[in-house]
């Protein structure tokens, strides 16, 4: 087991990458220590195969530099939220002890979105009930709660809690996308199109996070959704910016 300080769910290998590879690069760059759980390998997918995704989000990590990438190999599209799939994200979650869980979005174009959001966010108060026995490599696991889980915003526009100022670290996100090359703008490939491997996608990706950033005086953000209130200790928790 090594404990990390975020771990971040994805339902499909590169929305990590896609919602919020910009804050682990950025507490990465901090030293917090970070890793990815996919849920499913997207095997649905109009375009690539599991195998081209398994070793597409392998890349990915490398170029993130996260500590840890695991899949827990959720059915594509027909998972639901049931006790045996939030059993196996209470025994990732125990097995990392996270102290920030982020995970999909609340609702989005795709149902899977929203469908995992609501698995994660249950697994994670789940995973703190001493009661609920789970083990790992044949050792019972201690219960263990995350303090936080936030949603990054994906497809669709949800008014965001907070943003995170991403700046320094736009253009590594971007290489870490582009690491799923069977997804985005691969030209010269006779897969069909798609809705995100058009040019234009990642287009509004960068758009995105222009304009979140503009929202607090920066360049480039990532913005988050909390189910819960977020408490501070002090002013100081706030990030100043001129605008």
């Amino acid at each position: 087991m090594e404990k990390l300080d975020i771990l971040a769910f994805g339902v499909h290998p590169d929305d990590v990458e896609l919602g919020c590879s910009g804050t682990l690069l950025s507490s990465i760059a901090e030293g917090k220590k970070v890793g990815v759980v996919d849920l499913t390998r997207g095997e649905l997918g109009t375009r690539g195969t599991a195998e081209t995704r398994d070793k597409e989000a392998a890349d990915a990590a490398i170029a993130m530099g996260i500590s840890i990438r695991e899949n827990l190999r959720m059915a594509d599209g027909f998972f639901q939220n049931d006790e045996t799939n939030q059993r196996k994200v209470i025994t990732a979650i125990r097995k990392y002890q996270p102290e920030i869980i982020l995970c999909n979005a609340l609702e989005d174009r795709h149902p899977d979105h929203g469908r995992s959001s609501k698995l994660v966010s249950d697994a994670a108060f789940l995973s703190g009930l001493r009661k609920i026995q789970t083990t790992f490599d044949g050792n019972n696991q201690q219960a263990w709660r995350p303090k936080y889980v936030f949603h990054y915003l994906q497809d669709r526009f949800l008014q965001p809690d907070f943003v995170v100022d991403i700046s320094d670290f736009h253009e590594q996100k971007l290489k870490a996308i582009l690491c799923y090359t069977t997804q985005f703008n691969s030209p010269g490939t006779d897969e069909p199109q798609t809705y995100i491997s058009n040019p234009e996608f990642l287009e509004g990706v960068k758009a995105r996070a222009m304009m979140l950033g503009k929202r607090i005086g920066v360049k480039f953000a990532e913005g988050y959704v909390t189910e819960k209130m977020v408490g501070i200790k002090n002013f100081d928790a706030f990030i100043q910016h001129t605008t």
